[in-house]
């Protein structure tokens, strides 16, 4: 094949959505082949929504998995289509059934998201099939089976197209995930270089909280990377290719882990060298490398090489630039020159990681390279994470109680109304009702902007195209396009969701008389969504973001606890000090998703607790910053009886964190810590100045315990200030406690 057309059909392969939309293209074109071969263009609408519903259920897994979970994905749809069938000429029978089977299909989806994913694509089928049933007037005269049957062969169709899929192509998804992880990494090093840019008077504040947010990406791009090698993995441990790429995503970890360091408070560092080129070194090779975590993420997808030149020559600069101020010999200087030599080592480090990366065949064997399995290992460990949920202060449960009453509102509505085509309301809350209230905001909006696109573009198309073969692509098209879009871009997938409506419906009926049917059916299911989410049970932000800020705190003493053992027992990456990390940017990610969240709900609801809480994220991602500086630098400690020593300190200082966990899971008023905090302090800095006059190299455990001890009082006030405005406490009380 010439190059001209082979590398856009590679770079093409290489797009997260290209192979979904191509089984999806695969599956319509097939159906709509049958329609055609037995004459039969009613077969066309229970296909397609067979085939849109398994779609929509369809797990990431290697193709022994997804067989399995498409068998049961089968089971849950034939079961839930002829319920529907069953019970649909009796509306007291059918509205039990509709609220019992939605409150246990979202309860399921607290098992895992495997369970998730399927539970929702079974409820979507179960209002397809209502559709279905609608379309035709009631139960058909050719038996009640015949329907059921059909969407089920529309999915089992699908099914087999992605478990095929997945056993010819079972490696694209791994690389594409890890692609994912490297460009996640390369904003993130970017971002944080613009902490080093020397300018006076600049808002870090606000280039902290983007830093903390992007953090949230790369811990969601890791997290999903881990999952797909993970279930790959099973059974395939000899596999030299997913070997390789287990490696690649441990290396990213080491990465992440070192891109989020913190080796010295930068505005000392810009007030210091303000007038020196080192800080703009500093920068410019962050920058380069995190473009050059962006080139490794477009080499891995396209298997081309991979050059990190220009971050090499950035490197070599800086540390020129070093050199030069060491050179200098100005002892105002003499203690700032130890963290940048620290800086300059963990950035050396990264480099040597970066290029290791794109050929980690030859990088050292490690010790352990398990992965922890977050799935159920039985069915009494799937019964317990449910019973963990039954309670109101779960997100799950409060959905599952509520998204069923916002069902039968509906069918309630469609009852006393008695619209027609009235189930595309119980369509559009069951889409639009999400867990939060600002999820459900947007997915509304988007919702109802994206079905006047459609029903516009629909009523163009079966105008100009009054021929049935041509809307019948149009409709494929259209297909294809939902879900090529509907994760980032859902105005879009709407739109062409109801363009496909539009043209299947016309070839069996007049699609004209479906337009305002549908857009009144949609205002109405948004309108019960958006009341629902904010009337019944509403999941406000605030009123856990002091538990999310409590496991913030705990799973950083977790790290912290970890780290220290590493010091003690000699570095080793296992498995313990992996998933200690992982847990503690896991609660930070979660922290800023629920602050994030926060932002876009009412005022009222919202209060000054945003801002508080956007303090603390602060707060707690420069502690994580620390911490992972200081893990970065682990070393045994056995033959330096003074770092040694300072394991205790960090043991107190682990406590104290605790402390401040306790009172905020509590929603309690804590205790002054500021005696504890300046003594640690004290014992802290005195060897530090000793060290320095006496000439000892710089100890970064010493100089990074200093720096988490220093963060320990603005977290403590920032508690206070989230347990005082979250009502837990009056501001009489919080002055007592100080």
């Amino acid at each position: 094949m010439p190059t001209t057309l082979s590398l856009p059909l590679r770079r093409l392969w290489t797009l997260d959505k290209f192979a979904y939309s191509l089984r999806v293209f695969l599956a319509f074109s097939g159906a709509l082949l049958l329609s055609w071969a037995v004459g039969d263009v009613a077969l066309v609408i229970p296909l397609f929504l067979g085939i849109i519903a398994s779609a929509l259920s369809e797990t990431d897994d290697s193709w022994q998995g997804r067989l399995q979970a498409l068998l049961v994905t089968l089971a849950c749809f034939a079961v839930a289509s002829i319920s529907v069938q069953w019970l649909y000429p009796w509306p007291w029978l059918f509205a039990a059934g509709l609220g019992v089977a939605t409150f246990v299909l979202i309860m399921l989806g607290a098992i895992g998201q495997r369970y998730a994913t399927i539970a929702s694509g079974t409820l979507i089928l179960s209002i397809y099939s209502m559709i279905n049933i609608e379309h035709h007037g009631g139960v058909p005269d050719d038996g009640p089976w015949r329907q059921p049957l059909l969407l089920l062969a529309g999915a089992a169709w699908y099914g087999l197209i992605s478990v095929i899929w997945c056993a010819l192509f079972s490696r694209q998804p791994v690389k594409q995930s890890m692609a994912r992880v490297y460009k996640a990494l390369g904003e993130y090093l970017m971002l944080k270089s613009a902490l080093f840019e020397p300018l006076r008077d600049v808002d870090i504040e606000a280039r902290r909280l983007a830093l903390a947010r992007q953090n949230g990406q790369v811990v969601e791009a890791l997290n999903q990377a881990k999952e797909m090698i993970f279930r790959r993995l099973e059974g395939q441990r000899g596999d030299r290719k997913l070997n390789r790429y287990l490696r690649i995503y441990f290396i990213a970890q080491d990465i992440h882990e070192r891109a989020s360091s913190t080796h010295y408070p930068y505005a000392a560092l810009t007030e210091a060298f303000f007038h020196h080129d080192v800080l703009f070194r500093c920068q410019r090779l962050l920058d380069q490398q995190g473009l050059a975590c962006r080139r490794l993420a477009k080499a891995l997808l396209l298997n081309r090489p991979f050059d990190h030149h220009q971050s090499e020559q950035a490197l070599e600069d800086l540390r020129a630039s070093i050199d030069n101020l060491r050179g200098q010999r100005r002892t105002e200087w003499r203690e700032l020159l130890f963290p940048l030599d620290a800086l300059a080592d963990n950035l050396a480090t990264l480099e040597s990681q970066l290029a290791s990366a794109h050929n980690p065949d030859v990088d050292e064997a490690r010790r352990d390279d398990s992965l922890f399995d977050r799935t159920p290992s039985s069915l009494g460990d799937a019964w317990e994470r449910i019973r963990l949920n039954l309670t109101l202060g779960s997100p799950t449960f409060r959905h599952a109680l509520r998204l069923p009453l916002a069902l039968l509102a509906g069918y309630a509505l469609l009852q006393w109304l008695d619209p027609e085509q009235g189930f595309w309301i119980l369509l559009t809350t069951l889409f639009v009702c999400r867990p939060n209230f600002a999820t459900t905001r947007r997915f509304l909006t988007q919702r109802i902007v994206g079905t006047v696109l459609g029903l516009v573009a629909g009523w163009m198309s079966i105008t100009l195209f009054p021929q049935p073969l041509v809307q019948s692509l149009i409709a494929v098209i259209a297909g294809v396009a939902f879900f090529a879009n509907r994760e980032k871009h859902y105005v879009i997938a709407t739109a062409a969701i109801t363009l496909l409506v539009l043209c299947s419906f016309n070839q069996v009926g007049d699609g004209f008389d479906l337009i305002w049917p549908r857009l009144f059916d949609t205002l109405l299911g948004a309108l019960i969504a958006g009341l629902a989410v904010f009337f019944i049970l509403p999941d406000w932000q605030g009123r856990r973001l002091n538990r999310e800020a409590a496991k913030v705190l705990t799973n950083s003493r977790g790290y912290l606890d970890e780290i220290i053992h590493q010091y003690e027992a000699g570095k080793q990456d296992d498995l313990a000090y992996r998933l200690a990390r992982r847990n503690a940017h896991n609660a930070d990610a979660a922290l800023s998703t629920v602050l994030t969240n926060m932002l876009h709900e009412p005022g009222h609801y919202r209060k000054a607790e945003a801002d508080d809480g956007l303090r603390f994220l602060v707060l707690s991602h420069t502690l994580l910053s620390h911490l992972s500086a200081l893990g970065a630098h682990r070393h045994r400690l056995a033959d330096d009886e003074d770092d040694a020593s300072l394991v205790p300190l960090a043991r107190e200082i682990g406590a104290l964190l605790g402390q401040i966990a306790e009172a905020l899971e509590a929603r309690r008023p804590l205790r002054a810590l500021e005696a504890e905090v300046n003594a640690l302090l004290e014992r802290l800095e005195a060897p530090a100045a000793e060290n320095i006059e006496a000439g000892v190299p710089y100890r970064p455990i010493q100089s990074q315990l200093r720096l988490i001890t220093q963060q320990l009082a603005p977290l403590a006030e920032a508690a206070n200030r989230l347990v005082m405005v979250g009502g837990g406490s009056s501001p009489e009380a919080l002055s007592a406690a100080h």
